[in-house]
């Protein structure tokens, strides 16, 4: 028996962490120094799974939101109300905090010269061999709704309206979305993450671009690591957990998210690491899957900033006036972002012109580059502040909601 322990440990291998690290590190040095073959070669192959993962997202939130909702019992409205007036809030206070910030600092550092060196930059295309397009049976948003309907409904109507069938089923899906997730998901997620880099590495992005544009996004990810600190810190002091712990804990799917740039491909790491931070199993899956879709205080403050700087840059106005209303409608549009790459940025153009920005045309180009530069680093702030999210969700499920269910079983 002890033998067999043994063996099961040394099976196990590498944690997710190291074989993150080790991914992003051989995609920037293939990107770098391998022919051009090889590193279209690796993006194919990263494509070609992406497709598959853009496949299950749909299906992933349908399952765990669902019985996520469904296994609540009760009080299912009034954690969904609790959760989004969170969110919200979340995501307009990290606007607000970006444009203070960014308005200070980024008059002494920002012109033209950098943003045409961004264009250059992303100029460099270079794509896999071919891909395989497979259709979502549901696109994002409607997955998320389909979601709600079925859970609420088999909260409030199992055991009263109807039977258990539809619960059992959904409950066999999750299973199976579950072993799908860690059986291959997870396994070839590193695969992912390294092609990622191969190519943005190839394209000059992650180099050329952050040579020229450090300062803006040095500013960009000290205010995502300061909301991070903030936000599991508040967590933390209101829930009774270690702040320190809880972001430890977070590191993998920080990683992840990094490496994706994707919240909802981040969704079956992040699961995990709420789960370390003891987050019960029906707030874990219920919340991490809507934050992920619903909470974007990462590409909030990105996208902000580079508002901001692109103002600055053409000379146009950029008071607290022009930009909070584009920040308070940016917070209810995002909700919409698809879970892929860029897609915040490209979901915010159409309320570029609010603060004066044509929707088309290359001022608008020139602020997705500046955006999609960095990413990952947004979506990683995104999923990170989700799991505080959760934490502050489980507390006022168990003290106001699950209490007061027990105080009328026992009355």
């Amino acid at each position: 028996m002890e033998e067999s322990s043994k063996s099961k440990k040394k099976r196990k291998g590498l944690g997710l962490v190291p074989r993150l690290i080790i991914a992003i590190t051989i995609g920037i040095l293939i990107g770098s120094y391998c022919p051009e073959f090889i590193t279209r070669t690796l993006i194919t192959v990263s494509d070609l799974f992406k497709e598959f993962l853009m496949f299950i997202i749909p299906l992933m939130i349908v399952a765990f939101v669902t019985m996520g909702i469904a296994d609540l019992s009760q009080g299912a409205g009034k954690l969904l109300a609790f959760t989004a007036a969170i969110s919200y809030a979340s995501t307009l206070l990290a606007g607000g905090a970006a444009y203070g910030v960014a308005s200070k600092f980024f008059p002494s550092f920002v012109n033209e010269e950098v943003v045409a060196k961004v264009a250059a930059a992303s100029d460099k295309a270079i794509e896999g061999y071919f891909s395989l397009a497979i259709t979502p049976l549901l696109e994002t948003t409607a997955a998320v709704v389909l979601a709600f309907v079925l859970g609420v409904c088999i909260s409030t109507m199992r055991g009263k309206e109807i039977g258990d069938t539809l619960y059992n089923v959904i409950k066999d899906f999750s299973e199976i979305i579950s072993k799908v997730l860690s059986r291959v998901i997870i396994p070839i997620l590193p695969l992912y993450i390294c092609g990622t880099f191969a190519k943005m590495t190839y394209q000059g992005t992650t180099f050329a671009i952050m040579s020229v544009l450090w300062k803006v996004f040095v500013v960009v990810i000290a205010l995502h690591l300061i909301y991070l600190v903030v936000a599991f810190t508040f967590a933390g002091l209101m829930t009774k957990r270690n702040p320190l712990t809880m972001m430890k804990n977070q590191i993998p799917g920080y990683l992840t998210a990094i490496g994706t740039q994707s919240s909802a491909a981040t969704i079956p790491v992040n699961i995990k690491c709420a789960e370390k931070n003891g987050i019960s199993e029906e707030i874990r899956n219920f919340v991490v899957p809507l934050c992920a879709n619903i909470h974007m205080a990462g590409s909030m403050i990105t996208i902000t900033c580079c508002v901001t700087a692109t103002l600055l840059i053409y000379g146009e106005p950029h008071g607290f006036l022009t930009l909070f209303p584009f920040i308070c409608v940016l917070g209810v549009a995002l909700v919409a972002s698809p879970g892929a790459p860029g897609g915040s940025i490209f979901t915010a153009t159409p309320f570029f012109p609010i603060v004066g920005i044509p929707a088309v045309g290359d001022i608008a180009s020139l602020l997705q580059a500046m955006y999609i530069a960095q990413d990952s680093f947004g979506t990683a702030c995104n999923v990170s502040g989700d799991n505080a999210i959760s934490a502050l969700v489980d507390m006022f499920y168990h003290k106001y909601i699950k209490k007061d269910k027990i105080d009328k079983k026992t009355t």
